[in-house]
């Protein structure tokens, strides 16, 4: 894809949901069309009727479509914006139309657990079934040329045009390029980082994170609470990419430290929502059935929380939140915990 026809291609989007929304109207701005991928006709048929979703205007240039195979023809770009749970059935079913010249930047913060595929990631021995999604994509598809956009992305404030950025990673310079050619305007940002791993650590360990300071924000315990959760969490997160093979530097940017102010304050967040309401005694159950949207900060933590058995690594952010959302401790029991534990040294992943 030539970068200097930018401004007459046709790029894909896969996902109707905010993220995936809030993408395709950016995209629309530079780009002369784009596709956004609806998975069942009910909602593609709301969608072209209404041209709303949520709070989100669906600009003219935008088509709803549902065939997979009209996507990948016309976009030789696609971005995928799908949940975690439902990325790999995706991929397998967009692989057959899938050639090696397109390109792949997915939006997706979680992990991929799945018991019948091998990691032959060298760096990766310890996380065995755990798969980042671009893993997945190459995976289960003739993809080469994989990226990830990652960073505080509150999909709302996007919609409402106020000033954002992001991080295109990718272990080509191609992708980052034709990323930023695609979105970057004068109120979003794109930098550019060619460690494609670290950079999805970094946007699916930050929910961990949030899911517990909105348990901190739901109990009033104060912004110095908050904020000491908040570095101790990044410590928790870095020690487990580092266990996972990924590298520190990308955890102090925009996809680490940004990311995790933005999901940890804002109410706009759902993980930090999730921990907001566990504060107030909702169950986990009914919070998640009531939400519109998947908080990928549940299922990262139950991940990471069976990943740490067998890695020997010790990670009580996480331990103590999943004992919380499986009632095993009440909130306040947790925050008294924490305040209890013996943290020593306190940055040591530096050394």
């Amino acid at each position: 894809m030539a970068l200097k026809n930018i401004y007459k291609v046709t790029v894909g989007v896969i996902g109707t949901g905010n993220f995936g929304t809030a993408l395709a109207n950016l995209l629309s701005e530079k780009c002369n069309k784009v596709l956004l991928y609806a998975r069942s006709k009910e909602k593609a048929i709301q969608l072209i009727q209404s041209r709303k979703n949520g709070y989100h205007e669906i600009a003219d240039n935008i088509d709803i479509i549902t065939d997979l195979s009209l996507l990948t023809e016309k976009c030789n770009l696609i971005f995928p914006i799908v949940p975690s749970i439902n990325f790999r059935e995706m991929i397998k079913n967009l692989s057959p139309y899938l050639k090696p010249y397109h390109i792949l930047i997915h939006g997706t913060k979680g992990f991929d657990f799945d018991k019948t595929k091998k990691n032959h990631n060298p760096l990766k021995e310890s996380a065995s079934q755990i798969f980042t999604m671009s893993e997945v994509i190459r995976q289960e598809s003739s993809v080469v040329r994989i990226g990830c956009i990652a960073g505080p992305n509150l999909s709302k404030e996007i919609a409402s045009k106020m000033p954002a950025a992001s991080v295109i990673a990718s272990e080509f310079d191609e992708v980052i390029e034709l990323g930023r050619k695609c979105l970057k305007n004068d109120r979003f940002l794109i930098f550019g980082s060619n460690d494609l791993m670290s950079t999805e650590l970094c946007g699916i360990l930050k929910n961990i994170i949030a899911v517990g300071a909105g348990t901190i924000e739901g109990m009033k315990l104060g912004e110095n609470a908050k904020s000491l959760f908040i570095t101790r969490g990044m410590v928790e997160m870095v020690e487990i990419a580092k266990k996972m093979g990924g590298k520190v530097e990308p955890f102090l940017g925009l996809a680490g430290i940004g990311d995790l102010i933005a999901t940890c304050s804002s109410k706009l967040s759902r993980n930090y929502s999730v921990g907001l309401r566990l504060a107030s005694g909702e169950k986990l159950n009914h919070i998640t059935n009531s939400m519109r949207e998947v908080a990928e900060g549940i299922k990262t933590i139950e991940t990471i929380y069976e990943w740490s058995k067998s890695n020997h690594i010790r990670i009580p952010i996480t331990e103590t939140l999943f004992k919380i959302m499986h009632e095993q401790i009440r909130v306040e029991e947790a925050h008294a915990y924490m305040m209890k534990f013996p943290f020593t040294n306190e940055i040591e992943f530096l050394n």
